[in-house]
């Protein structure tokens, strides 16, 4: 201050200016000197701290570089320049050195933060974390890292002692946990939540017991918004989600694939042994040719080989229409293009019972949007219902009153002839 002070008084300014000159220069000069050593530590330092690191052997050298934490330790380099130029401003020297010393403790605070990721990452890359999690100690530890960073920073800031501090908050506690109650609990449901990334804003959630169903909009301290498929707008407490079940249908969408499970049920009466006619039908599916073909080959091996006597359907072995039918919608779903081919793929039969056979489909859809699962899947029924008559089939349904009315019919037509 003193060297700009002689040269713009060398210059022949006048003594007001010089000192609003000389100040405007060295904040310039200081911001310079923190930019300039800022690029430094950035583009040089830590570039090479990180080439070494990744060059590394161990594992852990990738954790530290993935979680910046020396990244974050640069920032304390233009707060530290700062700090110590403070002196040069006498009046605003305690202002500035609050100042820097705030962010200083905030910078650690990350920097802990991150070193506690670090841990819990390089923890989880050896077995013995499956066992024995250590996550729930991490929290912990982040949670006292983040009152007392606070009490710290406050402390500075006020210019008090941190135990006076922390005396006031111990007589005031048992106000505070009462007056913030509900606060603390979203507190503690907000960091489990984040932590565990259980629910995240855009996740589709289903919570019954606060009819809840639709997409997360807003995550809150103390609530969850869920807008729902109708519209309406359901507020669930953080704290539920920690407390009571909901399912989550994240899974889902990141899979890329979409369940579709449901059954066809075939009249039992109309279950049958395929007929040569019937056989020489399936013959003509382009999906069943190559399995009918190769079945057949099968069976007669098998019944050439046990002497079996054929002129009853009842010995050996034979096809049934509904098994042809179950490999059939087997074939279906394999070539249909909106059926995901990497995901279970199932056709298989249920206990039968009073509404007949059931016949389950057990596929994913290769598009997870509401609209066309449900067109997907409304073709591919539509399809197995027009074709089940093909395979000598009846779906079972309960007689409804048209049915009831056709029987009256039919017998009143047959006593008059």
């Amino acid at each position: 201050m003193d060297f700009i002070r002689n040269q713009l008084e060398g210059l022949g300014m006048s003594e007001p200016s010089i000192g609003y000159l000389s100040n405007i220069i060295t904040i310039i000069f200081i911001a310079v000197i923190s930019v300039l050593a800022n690029f430094i530590a950035k583009k040089i330092v830590l570039k090479t701290i990180n080439h070494l690191v990744n060059n590394n052997r161990y594992k852990w050298g990738n954790i530290i570089v993935e979680k910046k934490l020396f990244h974050k330790l640069s920032h304390l380099v233009p707060a530290v320049i700062i700090y110590y130029s403070a002196y040069i401003f006498p009046a605003y020297q305690a202002l500035i050195e609050k100042s820097a010393m705030t962010y200083m403790i905030i910078i650690m605070i990350t920097v802990l933060n991150a070193l506690l990721n670090v841990f819990d990452d390089i923890y989880r890359s050896y077995e013995v974390s499956k066992i024995r999690p250590i996550k729930g100690y991490i929290q912990v530890a982040k949670i006292v890292l983040f009152i007392i960073g606070g009490i710290i920073v406050i402390s500075n800031l006020i210019g008090q002692n941190p135990l006076i501090i922390l005396s006031g908050l111990g007589a005031l506690s048992a106000v505070l946990m009462l007056v913030f109650k509900d606060s603390i609990l979203g507190l503690v449901a907000g960091i489990q939540l984040s932590s565990n990334d259980m629910v995240r804003v855009g996740d589709w959630i289903e919570m019954p017991k606060y009819d809840a169903d639709g997409d997360v909009i807003d995550i809150t301290l103390n609530t969850v918004k869920v807008m729902n498929f109708d519209k309406t707008i359901t507020m669930i407490p953080s704290y539920a989600l920690i407390s009571d079940s909901f399912k989550n249908w994240r899974g889902m969408q990141i899979s890329g694939g979409r369940r579709i499970k449901r059954s066809v049920y075939i009249d039992t009466s109309s279950i049958s042994f395929c007929t040569q006619e019937m056989i020489v039908e399936f013959e003509k599916i382009h999906y069943l040719k190559e399995y009918v073909t190769t079945k057949l080959d099968e069976i007669n091996a098998y019944n050439v080989e046990h002497h079996v006597n054929m002129e009853s359907n009842v010995n050996g072995r034979q096809l049934t229409n509904v098994g042809v039918f179950r490999e059939y919608i087997h074939q279906y779903l394999r070539n249909h293009p909106k059926i995901h081919k990497d995901m279970t793929l199932i056709v298989r039969q249920l206990a039968p019972g009073d509404k007949g056979l059931p016949l389950e489909i057990y596929a994913f859809s290769n598009d997870t949007a509401w609209g066309v699962y449900e067109t997907v899947q409304a073709d591919i029924f539509d399809h197995i219902f027009a074709v089940a008559s093909t395979f000598g089939l009846r779906a079972f349904q309960n007689p409804t009153g048209h049915d009831i009315v056709q029987l009256k019919e039919n017998k009143t037509y047959s006593r008059e002839y």
